[in-house]
């Protein structure tokens, strides 16, 4: 206000003028006569004394008068200005200024009136800034430079549960759980967005993702601040505001999905996933402390009976009852868990080297099948069943999970083949496959000069337009005499082996290939997905390779999306991390295959460039009428969309599926519904008649017919 005040000196000199002018008026007029008058009594014109004297009094009252006009003609404008001045300091900005009808005061009144709008729009922007920041559903925090609070939203109180002015003045990693506070460093918080446990004034723990950003005034330079790097006038740090998030439901949802991808929903027991996972560990503990360690692997003998007669729901209750005999009978530490339908399995840890293992064993082999015989009521029905078990021993007979478990699984059927409700120690004749295993490894290294693989393709459709969207490129192994090799079977040969590398190198060339040829004829072939093996993320010039392939074949990166699966994705980490960044960079897309059935974090596929996640086949079969996969499946689409990543279902089979993913709000699906695996010529067959207006929908119809009225 001083400033405009300063910046109407003129005005206030017109002012001044005003009052010297009829000062002046007096003197110029008065001040003559009244020489006048004191000459002339000097003289002889005496007798005109009074006359002049009269005169002179009359001259000094009209400029007086002239004087107090022009005073009271300036003090109705000074007076409303001073009313308006009292408004603005009292803070009301709400009544403009009365327009001056002097122009000694217009210029002075507009000034006041611009800064009276400045002002009001001050106080808008203020209050605008703070509905804003109560109508936030995130808790706000504004603190001082040294994390002092001095500010809080309406969503922070409810919250913390203290209201503001408790709030204002405490220092912000006062609020963290106990066990938070030792890590808590205000310029780490600031610097990057981090997940904390808070603790709430009612001793509640609420876990929080909490985003952070230091409040700099820009506008301080232009203030006079002292200067900064190269003689700049510098910003002053005000202090640091943070935005807290309730993650409680994502932690919850979390959860959730983890127990349901490790844990079987029907017998709460490890499924086969975790049982791996476990079994894994324990064989690593096995080697540090030199002990033993045994597997039994447990099948029971016509299940098939069972669910034939009694139906599903029976056959579901008799699993039930079996987990609950095993985890009963079978000792302490052990671990049970369920491989897949009837098959379960239990492996025993700490047996004491140098010493034969077998006698104890048997003993606990043949009190699980004592125990499983008793009889089974269902439907009211006694059901009598008997369990064939097959036990393999670490190191004797395997040194590694996979092995350790086909071994205990030759035994088990070796077990069933003699009758049933039986147990059997493995030995090596039993499995002839692992000779078999020796001669694939051996032809594996010939099979890229021989021209053994190709690559098929397993068509996505998009759920929502019913088009072709892209494919899953599928390594297929043709090896003379013994028709096409499973990739589950040679891909880990191919890894243990580093064989993969140039495998991984030809499937990209190939692939790049095709797709040159598609875009020949297609404008969008769409994007192809392929797997990418861990192997081949921890060779050194992984990234430089691939660009070269691109390059040489003058093919576009985003054509291209690589699926890793979640182990690979946790296996390093930081460097995985790193790895995939830069293949974003060069404009690959990534995805993570087989979602649902590792250890990724939510809070881990925030930070990664991850934009399509592909649930698992093992999901999707039941999700139509299992109420556990359903609900698995649902989850993994919400959480997709909540972080704005594609959701890819695979291994849709039937049209029951179909219609539940749809129904769910799923992007993409894959599977048999929509054709069998096929050649890329078969691939572009498609993707021409699909530019000829067909739908790949209308191909589902045709697969399995049209849908029964009502």
């Amino acid at each position: 206000m001083m400033q405009c005040m300063r910046q109407n000196g003129p005005i206030r000199s017109r002012y001044r003028t005003a009052l010297v002018a009829g000062l002046a008026l007096v003197v110029v007029t008065g001040v003559p006569l009244l020489i006048a008058a004191v000459s002339a009594a000097e003289g002889t014109i005496g007798e005109h004394v009074g006359l002049l004297a009269g005169v002179a009094a009359t001259c000094l009252l009209l400029g007086g008068l002239v004087a107090v006009l022009l005073v009271r003609r300036l003090r109705r404008p000074i007076a409303s200005l001073v009313g308006t001045l009292e408004q603005l300091g009292a803070g009301d900005y709400t009544q403009p200024v009365a327009a001056a009808t002097q122009l000694e005061f217009a210029e002075l009144s507009d000034a006041v009136e611009r800064m009276r709008e400045k002002l009001r729009q001050t106080t808008i922007t203020k209050n605008y800034l703070d509905v804003v920041l109560n109508s936030m559903t995130d808790a706000v925090l504004v603190t001082t430079p040294d994390g002092h609070i001095t500010r809080a939203n309406e969503a922070a109180v409810q919250l913390f549960g203290w209201s503001e002015p408790e709030l204002a003045g405490r220092d912000v990693g006062s609020l963290l759980a106990p066990d938070e506070r030792r890590n808590f460093v205000l310029a780490r918080a600031v610097a990057e967005t981090r997940e904390f446990l808070i603790k709430t004034r009612s001793g509640e723990s609420v876990p929080v993702s909490v985003s952070g950003s230091t409040i700099v005034d820009d506008h301080a330079k232009d203030r006079g601040n002292e200067a900064g790097s190269e003689g700049r006038p510098a910003a002053r740090f005000e202090g640091c505001i943070f935005v807290a998030h309730n993650i409680t439901e994502r932690k919850r949802a979390e959860r959730r999905i983890r127990y349901l991808a490790r844990y079987d929903t029907l017998t709460k027991i490890p499924n086969r996933m975790q049982f791996q996972h476990l079994l894994q560990q324990a064989i690593a503990r096995a080697h540090r402390g030199g002990k033993g360690l045994a597997l039994m692997y447990l099948d029971l003998d016509r299940f098939k009976d069972v669910n034939d007669t009694f139906g599903h729901s029976a056959g579901d209750r008799t699993l039930e009852i079996l987990s609950e005999r095993l985890t009963r009978v079978v000792p302490k530490g052990a671990v049970v868990g369920r491989l897949a339908g009837d098959e379960f399995a239990v492996f025993l840890e700490n047996l004491e080297a140098g010493t034969d293992p077998r006698p104890a064993l048997a003993a606990i082999a043949r009190q699980l099948l004592d125990d499983v015989s008793r009889a089974f009521f269902l439907n009211d029905t006694e059901v009598y069943l008997t369990l064939s078990i097959g036990i393999a021993i670490c190191p004797d007979d395997a040194s590694n999970t996979i092995d350790l478990i086909r071994n205990a699984d030759a035994a088990m059927y070796h077990s069933k083949q003699g009758g049933g409700s039986n147990y059997t120690f493995y030995v090596p004749e039993m499995n002839a496959a692992a000779v078999e295993r020796l001669i694939l490894k051996s032809k594996l290294r010939r099979s890229l000069e021989r021209d053994e693989f190709v690559i098929l393709y397993q068509p996505k459709v998009d759920l929502t337009t019913g088009r072709l969207a892209g494919a899953e490129a599928l390594l297929r192994w043709r090896l003379p005499g013994h028709g096409d090799i499973p990739p589950a079977y040679f891909i880990p040969l191919a890894e243990s082996t580093n064989l993969i590398l140039p495998i991984g190198e030809w499937v990209l060339r190939r692939v790049c290939t095709d797709d040159r040829n598609w875009v020949d004829r297609i404008p969008n072939p769409g994007r192809v997905s392929i797997n990418l093996s861990l192997k081949q993320l921890q060779q050194a010039s992984f990234i430089t390779r691939f660009a070269s392939v691109f390059r040489e074949l003058g093919v576009a990166p985003d054509c291209l999306e690589l699926e890793i699966t979640e182990t690979t994705l946790m296996s390093n980490a930081p460097r995985t991390v790193k790895m995939l960044s830069e293949l974003h960079d060069l404009g690959i897309k990534l995805s993570i295959d087989d979602f649902g059935t590792g250890y990724s974090s939510l809070s881990a596929l925030q930070q990664l460039p991850v934009e399509t996640l592909k649930i698992d086949q093992s999901f999707v079969r039941k999700a139509a009428f299992d109420h556990e996969d359903a609900t698995l499946v649902k989850t993994i689409i919400e959480m997709g969309r909540n972080l704005d990543m594609e959701v890819v279902a695979e291994g849709v089979e039937t049209r029951e599926q179909l219609e539940f993913l749809r129904a769910r709000g799923c992007h993409y699906a894959q599977g048999r519904l929509f054709g069998e695996p096929m050649t890329a010529e078969a691939l572009l067959e498609l993707m021409e008649a699909q530019e000829r207006g067909q739908s790949m929908l209308p191909v589902v119809e045709r697969r399995q017919g049209p849908r029964a009225a009502g």
